[in-house]
């Protein structure tokens, strides 16, 4: 990713979290759940203030599809400026993963966006027969093939194979969790977190217990810092993004979890 930073990216970036720590490289090792801990139907919005701006909202849905008969969910992730901050910086995105109901394995990616002129339009199509990945650069009219590796995901499939894959009782306090994700045409490359442990957070909805992560950034022109990305992740069944903060180069964005419906899990609050 080298330096990119999208307003949709700051949401996206909470995706990777939970995670199971092996003991020889941190690498993310699947637990075997019987059922998933989420449903088609699942939508969830977080709203995003750039300074005192509402800057934008972002949402995720999980739909029900098929690819080459291997029955997939189908998550739309869109993200958009509005009000008074899309005058300056009009954003457009949309993320969109394929991937297997049985396995978690990614199928499709589709990214395109539009962020005051910046435009991506991206497919990848996996291809675990022959253990291949093709990368459309649609824009650019350009291909690029990868060799796929072991639990290989995409920027949207990965939040949804975690959720389902990893064991809660695994995560150590100050440990980091590493996972090999291909996103763009940079190639794969390896996204590692650094857990820090439980959390309560205020909500417009009351008080959730999370697990609270801080990704590795790159620190320069869009981070302050290496550590200034921090997530909030609910601990209850639904296992949902609740909050993520980052202080960028310039000014901070905050992202809550403003709205969701279709939950295959009672939403925990804790009570007074």
């Amino acid at each position: 990713m080298k330096n990119k930073i999208t307003l949709f990216l700051v949401l996206s970036l909470s995706l990777f979290t939970n995670a199971q720590n092996d003991e020889s490289d941190g690498m993310f090792v699947a637990t075997t759940k019987n059922e998933s801990v989420f449903k088609p139907g699942e939508w969830l919005k977080f709203r995003m203030h750039y300074g005192f701006l509402n800057a934008s909202y972002a949402t995720l849905q999980v739909k029900s599809d098929e690819i080459d008969g291997v029955p997939v969910y189908h998550v739309v992730g869109k993200g958009k400026t509005t009000g008074f901050a899309s005058v300056f910086f009009k954003v457009d995105d949309t993320y969109e993963s394929y991937f297997g109901k049985e396995d978690g394995k990614p199928y499709k990616f589709i990214r395109k966006i539009n962020e005051g002129g910046y435009k991506k339009d991206i497919e990848i199509n996996f291809n675990h027969t022959e253990d291949k990945a093709v990368l459309n650069d649609k824009k650019n009219k350009k291909k690029f093939k990868f060799e796929l590796q072991d639990s290989i995901q995409d920027l949207i499939s990965a939040f949804y194979y975690l959720r389902n894959n990893y064991d809660p009782d695994s995560l150590v306090v100050g440990k980091a969790i590493k996972m090999k994700m291909l996103y763009d045409d940079d190639g794969i490359f390896v996204f590692k977190l650094k857990y820090l442990g439980k959390e309560v957070l205020n909500t417009k909805y009351g008080k959730v217990e999370c697990y609270k992560f801080r990704p590795m950034v790159q620190s320069g022109r869009v981070f302050k810092e290496q550590e200034s990305l921090s997530l909030w992740i609910s601990t209850d069944d639904n296992r949902i993004p609740i909050r993520i903060s980052a202080n960028l180069a310039v000014g901070a964005i905050k992202a809550d979890l403003d709205g969701y419906n279709g939950l295959k899990h009672q939403f925990k609050i804790i009570a007074d």
